[in-house]
């Protein structure tokens, strides 16, 4: 008996081992980074050069597969447009002169948007060893862009199971101001409209960025965890861990979450546009969905992995680098975070699993074309793969209506800004532009029709 236990034991611990193997991490971070690139710089006193140097620093040790950057200056999108303060490229400078240095060719970038006109955006880096960009899945436009990307997972299995594991992530920066509550509201609101209209639940999905909440009562926050469809509701993994508890006002009593206060890093205002006072408030988040909660898929938000870089739970009224010797980070870290940006970084762990199986949940995205079926019955088809023209297939929903084309690069770069007259179903329009793959947005107005994927040869 004593020796079937010994061997049933053996073979537990290998399968364990095993298992245990067939797993990996996803290091996801979010950092408002308070006009990086943006001329003239919020940073007066600093260069971009010394910037991406600390961007380095700071990548370096966060060691992070998925890092989202809001608040960035407004990357010059195509050598005509005029709404910008970052120069064209800039996604690249930071790049080759930051990420890059610290991780040689670790990351890439999704495209990226800025039909609001904003004077900052939002950029997605993503660890291409690792991950895969899909699509620009949607965007919201409201004072700012609200950008959703979907991200594929290269599992070893992938060419055997042909069972795709994708993680969407949106990036938010809300309106701040203790005065614009309201206005933080409805831009959540219709960001998660938006949302809706484009997928049946949430998937794996990760919302984050500087929410500029004050505490949890405000709309914007209760529209992201207690929604009406609960189908949408996300979690905020401090309060799901149990660490905190509901409601929160970190505003009024930041004593009671001084670890997890993201504004400010410095004790004093020493730039054009920054935030004094130290650690005092908490305005960035890490928003999980249901399915990385429960590991519905594959992908499993690691518990209690939800931290502060840099905030060692005594920075109230004190700057990152200041006294007391901040524990939590090396001293070169803790000088970069002050020196980048007034803002701290924010990271979440994921675990994957291997799919070895080829099973798995569907995804709950509608097909291209359908979404936009829950505001209107439209249906767009693009042909694939195209050669030097466009060819469009329109369902007669759209039939005599004017709309608006906007087509962008892989660099985010809005290279196509045209109306179209649809008078039949099919139309073909020029397409004098390098092989690669492109994105296409359909609108009515404020409304978007349609998000296509094209592919050149």
């Amino acid at each position: 008996m004593k020796r079937i236990i010994v061997v049933i034991t053996v073979l537990f611990a290998s399968f364990l081992q095993q298992s245990l193997l067939a797993q990996d991490t996803l290091r996801v971070m979010s950092y408002n980074v308070i006009y990086y690139g943006g001329y003239p710089l919020c940073n007066a006193s600093k260069t971009n050069s010394v910037l991406h140097g600390y961007f380095q620093t700071i990548a370096q040790y966060a060691n992070a597969d998925i890092i989202g950057i809001v608040k960035a200056g407004a990357i010059k999108l195509s050598p005509t447009n005029n709404n910008y303060t970052a120069p064209l490229g800039f996604a690249d400078s930071i790049l080759n002169n930051a990420l890059n240095l610290a991780f040689p060719n670790r990351y890439a970038y999704c495209p990226f948007t800025n039909t609001s006109a904003a004077n900052n955006l939002s950029v997605l880096f993503y660890n291409q060893q690792k991950l895969g960009f899909v699509e620009l899945t949607t965007s919201y436009a409201n004072t700012t862009d609200f950008d959703t990307w979907k991200l594929y997972y290269k599992d070893p299995n992938l060419t055997t199971t042909h069972d795709t594991t994708f993680l969407y992530i949106t990036l938010n920066h809300d309106i701040s101001g203790s005065s614009s509550a309201a206005a933080r509201g409805a831009q959540i609101v219709g960001e998660m409209q938006n949302i809706k209209s484009f997928f049946s639940h949430l998937a794996n999905h990760i919302n984050m960025g500087d929410f500029n909440t004050r505490n949890t009562t405000e709309l914007c926050y209760q529209t992201l965890v207690a929604g009406t469809d609960t189908n949408f509701n996300f979690f905020d993994p401090p309060f799901m861990d149990g660490t905190l508890t509901y409601p929160a006002d970190w505003d009024s009593n930041p004593n009671l979450y001084k670890s997890f206060l993201t504004t400010s890093t410095r004790a004093n205002a020493t730039d054009n546009c920054d935030n004094g006072g130290g650690a005092k408030d908490w305005y960035d988040h890490i928003f999980i969905s249901p399915w990385l909660k429960r590991n519905a898929n594959y992908i499993q938000y690691i518990p209690n992995s939800y931290r502060t870089i840099g905030n060692d739970g005594n920075r109230l009224n004190i700057s990152v680098n200041g006294a007391p010797t901040n524990t939590s980070v090396p001293a070169n870290v803790a000088n970069a975070i002050y020196g980048l940006s007034d803002k701290y970084p924010i990271m979440v762990d994921l675990a994957v699993s291997y799919n070895t199986t080829g099973v798995s949940p569907a995804d709950p995205q509608y097909p291209t074309g359908l979404q936009s079926q829950t505001k209107s019955n439209a249906i767009i088809h693009v042909l694939n793969p195209i050669q030097n023209k466009l060819e469009l297939n329109f369902s007669n929903d759209v039939l005599q209506q004017n709309l608006h084309l906007y087509c962008y690069n892989m660099l985010g770069q809005l290279i196509m800004n045209t109306n179209i007259a649809i008078q039949d179903e099919n139309m073909s329009i020029p397409f004098p532009y390098a092989p690669g793959i492109y994105f296409i947005k359909i609108a009515n107005g404020d409304l978007t029709i349609s998000n296509l994927k094209i592919v050149k040869y």
